[in-house]
C-alpha cells in the first residue's frame, strides 16, 4: 500500500499538552512522515481542561497500531486515534449513544440497587455483563428481580441528581448545529433516558421499561430487553428511517453490550470503556470528555466550536 495522509487526533483533559516524545519516537520507529502539527480548537466552556493537536501524517494505515497509539496516550493519560482522510471527510447523519456510563457517569441499576439493600450484589452483576462475561439478558432479569418492593419514588429522587458525563451538552449542541440526529439506545430504563434526552436536547431514546404496581418497582423484566442485538437492530433501522449509510453513523458506548452497535457504525467509540470494548473498538476516549468526538469530525467539528 502506497503511503497516504492519515490524522493522528491527540487530545489531553488539560490546557495544556503534556509531552508528545514517546509519540513522536514511534512514528520514527515506524517510518511514518509527520507532515504537520496543530492546534485544534476545543468548546470555549472547557478551554481551560482540554487540549487538543492534530498531526498530520505520511503513512498507511496497517503501518500504525491503533492499540499502541492508544497504550502511548493511556502511559501519558490522554487520548491517541488515528483516522484516515476518508473518515474525517465523511458527512455524518446519525450518532447514536448508550446511556449509563456514556451519558451519565453511573450505572442507575446500581443506584437503584443500593437503595434496595442489594447495591453489592447487583453491582456485581452489572460490572460482569460489562464485562461481558454473563449474558446481557439473564443478569438483567437477575438484577431486575433484585429490586423488587422499592418504592418508585426513588425514581424521582436520583433524577434529580443525575450525573452528567463532561464535554456531553457541548457535543450535543454542535451535533445540532452539524444536523446530526442523536439518539439514545440504552440498556438501562426508559425513565431516565427520556430525561437525559431532553436535557440534553436529543432527538429520542430506546431504552428498558420499568414495571412498576402500587408505586413500588415489581421486579419483572419487560420484554423484549435492549440488548446487544436490539441495539445493533436500533441504529440500523435509523439509518434506514434517515436514507443514509451505516458508514454515515456515528456510536458510542463503554460495556460489551455496545459491541454490537460499535462495529455496525461508520465510527464507533469505545468511551471509557471496559477492556473488551476497548480493544475491539477502533476509537477510545478514556481519558477526556465526551467532546473528544468533536475533533473525530474533520472540519465540520471545526466549524461547530
Amino acid at each position: 500500500m502506497t503511503d497516504s495522509a492519515m490524522t493522528i487526533v491527540v487530545a489531553a483533559p488539560k490546557r495544556t499538552m503534556p509531552s508528545l516524545s514517546p509519540l513522536e519516537t514511534y512514528l520514527a520507529e515506524t517510518g511514518a512522515a509527520i507532515v504537520s502539527r496543530d492546534s485544534c480548537p476545543v468548546p470555549t466552556t472547557l478551554d481551560d481542561r482540554r487540549s487538543c493537536q492534530l498531526w498530520r501524517i505520511s503513512a498507511s494505515e496497517n503501518q500504525l497500531s491503533r492499540s499502541r497509539l492508544a497504550a502511548i496516550g493511556d502511559e501519558q493519560k490522554i487520548d491517541i486515534n488515528l483516522q484516515s482522510s476518508e473518515q474525517r471527510l465523511r458527512a455524518y447523519r446519525l450518532a447514536v449513544f448508550d446511556m449509563d456510563s456514556t451519558l451519565i457517569a453511573c450505572e442507575v441499576i446500581d443506584l437503584l440497587a443500593e437503595r434496595a439493600g442489594v447495591g453489592e450484589q447487583v453491582a456485581a452483576i452489572t460490572e460482569r455483563a460489562m464485562r461481558g462475561e454473563i449474558d446481557f439478558d439473564q443478569s438483567f432479569i437477575e438484577r431486575v428481580g433484585l429490586l423488587s418492593g422499592l418504592s418508585s419514588a426513588v425514581l424521582d429522587e436520583l433524577l434529580s441528581s443525575l450525573p452528567f458525563v463532561e464535554g456531553g451538552r457541548e457535543l450535543m449542541l454542535s451535533l445540532r448545529s452539524l444536523g446530526i440526529k442523536t439518539v439514545i439506545v440504552s440498556g438501562g430504563f426508559d425513565f431516565f433516558a427520556s430525561h437525559v434526552a431532553a436535557v440534553l436536547g436529543m432527538d429520542g431514546y430506546l431504552a428498558n421499561t420499568l414495571a412498576i404496581a402500587d408505586d413500588k418497582l415489581t421486579g419483572e423484566a419487560v420484554f423484549p430487553i435492549v440488548n446487544a442485538d436490539t441495539k445493533r437492530e436500533r441504529l440500523l433501522s435509523l439509518v434506514g428511517e434517515l436514507g443514509v449509510t451505516a458508514e454515515e453513523s456515528i456510536a458510542v458506548g463503554d460495556g460489551a453490550n455496545d459491541l454490537k452497535m460499535l462495529s455496525a457504525a461508520g465510527l464507533g467509540v469505545a468511551f471509557h470503556a471496559k477492556p473488551i470494548v476497548r480493544a475491539q473498538a477502533d476509537y477510545r476516549v478514556s481519558h477526556t470528555g465526551l467532546d473528544s468526538l468533536l475533533y473525530f469530525l474533520g472540519h465540520r467539528g471545526e466549524l461547530a466550536q
